[in-house]
């Protein structure tokens, strides 16, 4: 399996990026944070997770490998796919899943959505021997990104998350403040704040 990719970030979109890895295009589903990260041009280190189907092969992509433990982690809970591994990914650091895991907090456990109150209580049951693997991840945040079009990408990256875009646009504009107190902030700081005021409705 392929453990990790470093190459040119070719093109990236809100929910994937496509590293040149000497002349061979490498296509990873990534978190809206991860992709917000990248620079086209520069070269990157995705730590990744293959998951293959009968019918497909797809790689996923992610900032540090903490998170790519975690999202593997994660899938073995019963019920619980690729895509809402992503999303667990996105809204929770590992050490805050291990947190929601250990202590039982179905609330937290089922922010995330595409998970239910059944689906977060079996991810308590079967991961509560297995979650202390995880460790405490700060991810790094770029500096001096352009605002211009961070409405697009903020709302872009929450609908392929799973939520609805009117959920986005709200979130959206709860952290369009940050935009104004600081115009050079980061897309994955306001993605984590839009992430964080969904989360505590």
């Amino acid at each position: 399996m392929i453990n990790h990719l470093t190459g040119t970030v070719a093109a990236a979109g809100a929910t994937w990026v496509v590293l040149d890895v000497n002349g061979f295009g490498m296509k990873a589903l990534c978190t809206p944070a991860t992709c917000a990260q990248v620079r086209l041009g520069a070269t990157t280190t995705l730590h990744t997770s293959m998951v293959v189907r009968e019918d497909s092969m797809t790689l996923y992509g992610f900032a540090d490998a903490e998170e790519r433990d975690c999202f593997e982690l994660v899938q073995s809970a019963s019920g619980i796919g690729p895509k809402i591994a992503q999303a667990v990914v996105s809204v929770m650091d590992p050490e805050a899943l291990r947190s929601a895991i250990l202590t039982e907090n179905l609330v937290a456990l089922c922010k995330v959505p595409g998970i239910g109150r059944k689906g977060a209580q079996k991810m308590v049951i079967e991961l509560k021997d297995k979650v202390n693997a995880l460790g405490a991840v700060t991810a790094p945040t770029p500096t001096g990104e352009g605002a211009a079009q961070w409405r697009e990408q903020v709302t872009d990256g929450l609908v392929g998350l799973g939520w609805s875009a009117k959920d986005a646009e709200a979130a959206c504009d709860g952290v369009a403040h940050l935009v104004e107190e600081d115009p050079g902030v980061g897309i994955a700081v306001l993605m984590r704040q839009a992430l964080a005021s969904l989360a505590r409705k």
